[in-house]
């Protein structure tokens, strides 16, 4: 059976155990009644998060150096600031704002979900956020990981395979032995094209109600499973 074959679990982050969208419309609601601003923060949340992969982009295509993920979340933020009204915060609140990422809530079932698995298998992240972010995350949301990789120790972003396998290789395992888990197709699909085995796990409310992408498994991954707890199901855990 496939789950004999697997010892350790690699996690996207983003959008797969926390919940990145609500958690700035959160943060963001709190700052505007501080501050008096009328702000559409569920809109600065989505343009945010849409100059995502276009700020990796840059460090994949070699356009700039290496640069970690607080940086570039720094850099696309003060693209948006005057575009939603935000251009009167101070240094220190604009330093918060930005921060916010290492503050995201995890989903319902996550933090349940992990401990019953971490019972028998190596939990790691396999995320593009950088090693400060996802610790400080880890330490307010109670995710209980064993190791923290990704991009940052691997110096390289995902799809890019060195991510994947730069982090299998830091926990001493062949690809096959990895499971990768993730809520996004594009992001299993690059894990499978390096040896790694799948899970899709939906997260149908990631990008809000009106979510069209990632509804459903586009391909056979080897588990699929609407939460966290389902898997652990799957798992034997």
């Amino acid at each position: 059976m496939v789950e004999r074959e697997i010892k350790a679990l690699a996690f996207d982050v983003f959008g797969t155990v926390v919940d990145w969208r609500s958690s700035i419309i959160r943060e963001g609601e709190a700052l505007g009644r501080t501050r008096g601003l009328a702000v559409d923060w569920a809109r600065l949340a989505d343009d945010w998060r849409a100059l995502y992969q276009p700020a990796m982009e840059r460090v994949r295509s070699g356009e700039i150096g290496w640069c970690k993920l607080d940086d570039l979340h720094r850099i696309n933020l003060d693209r948006l600031l005057e575009r939603h009204g935000l251009e009167a915060l101070r240094e220190a609140e604009i330093e918060h704002l930005n921060r916010v990422w290492h503050r995201l809530d995890p989903w319902p079932d996550a933090v349940a979900g992990l401990r019953r698995l971490k019972s028998r298998y190596l939990l790691a992240t396999l995320s593009n956020g950088n090693v400060a972010l996802l610790v400080n995350m880890a330490k307010r949301a109670g995710l209980p990981w064993d190791a923290v990789l990704g991009a940052e120790p691997a110096r390289a972003y995902k799809p890019a395979p060195e991510a994947y396998l730069r982090t299998v290789d830091f926990l001493g395992l062949r690809p096959e032995q990895c499971l990768m888990v993730a809520a996004h197709n594009a992001d299993l699909l690059a894990a499978a094209r390096c040896g790694l085995r799948t899970a899709f796990v939906r997260r149908a409310r990631e990008h809000g109600p009106g979510q069209t992408s990632d509804l459903e498994p586009e391909t056979g991954f080897d588990f699929v499973a609407d939460d966290f707890l389902t898997l652990a199901d799957q798992l034997g855990c």
